[in-house]
């Protein structure tokens, strides 16, 4: 029988996955809402954690939650954060035993993925870059329309080229690869595409510096637009 529920976590005021409780106690997920992942799926869940039994998949994980650990420090204060990303990136791969990091990028963001390989290297990691329009892969090789082209209809664009920018980095067998600034779509490729570790430390927003978030903060306001019903168009 076709499952009727839709998995809501984000509509969850409960929080039970992640109880206020003594470290010897046992979460219930008795008191769970409906649309619960914990009530919907406990076989696969539990198949799932069956996976970190494997001895990599154990380790990485682990390093991952000694990284989230490692960000936060006890102050008079109270509890407060310590690193920007860029830095628990290096101390991750660092964690990881990673020597080769490759990083695929927006050939907006060259400046930044400029900045960014300095980083690295500075740091003593061998650094693989790969742009965006490599391949110099004409836009209409995929269908665009001439007055679908961003410079206009009577010049040259070169195509994104996501699978390619994959496939370079696993080619060079890099430890870990470092998605910069792929537009919507192309990320995806990206993603589906790479066969070597991967993470993301920004995606494309051209409006707001390259931090989606700050459209969605400002929903109840400036960007009140976001939340105004629509109805579906074909494209």
């Amino acid at each position: 029988m076709a499952k009727e529920l839709d998995v809501t976590c984000a509509k969850c005021a409960k929080r039970l996955c992640d109880p206020v409780i003594g470290a010897n106690e046992v979460p219930s997920v008795d008191e769970a809402p409906h649309f619960c992942p914990m009530k919907l799926f406990p076989e696969l869940i539990e198949k799932a954690i069956m996976e970190y039994n494997k001895t990599e998949v154990k380790e990485f994980a682990r390093l991952a939650s000694v990284q989230e650990f490692e960000c936060y420090e006890q102050t008079e204060k109270g509890l407060r954060t310590k690193f920007p990303r860029i830095e628990e990136l290096v101390q991750f791969a660092d964690k990881c035993g990673y020597h080769k990091l490759g990083i695929a990028f927006c050939i907006g963001l060259v400046n930044e993925a400029r900045m960014l390989t300095g980083i690295f290297e500075s740091k003593g990691f061998r650094v693989v870059s790969v742009c965006c329009k490599l391949g110099a892969t004409a836009k209409e090789r995929i269908d665009i329309k001439p007055e679908q082209k961003i410079e206009g209809p009577e010049n040259w664009e070169s195509m994104c080229n996501p699978i390619a920018q994959a496939e370079v980095l696993n080619a060079e067998e890099v430890d870990l690869a470092i998605m910069l600034g792929l537009c919507i779509g192309h990320d995806t490729l990206f993603i589906k595409y790479c066969r070597v570790p991967m993470t993301v430390l920004a995606v494309k927003d051209r409006v707001t510096g390259h931090n989606p978030l700050a459209a969605l903060y400002l929903s109840q306001s400036y960007y009140g637009r976001l939340l105004a019903n629509r109805k579906r168009a074909d494209v």
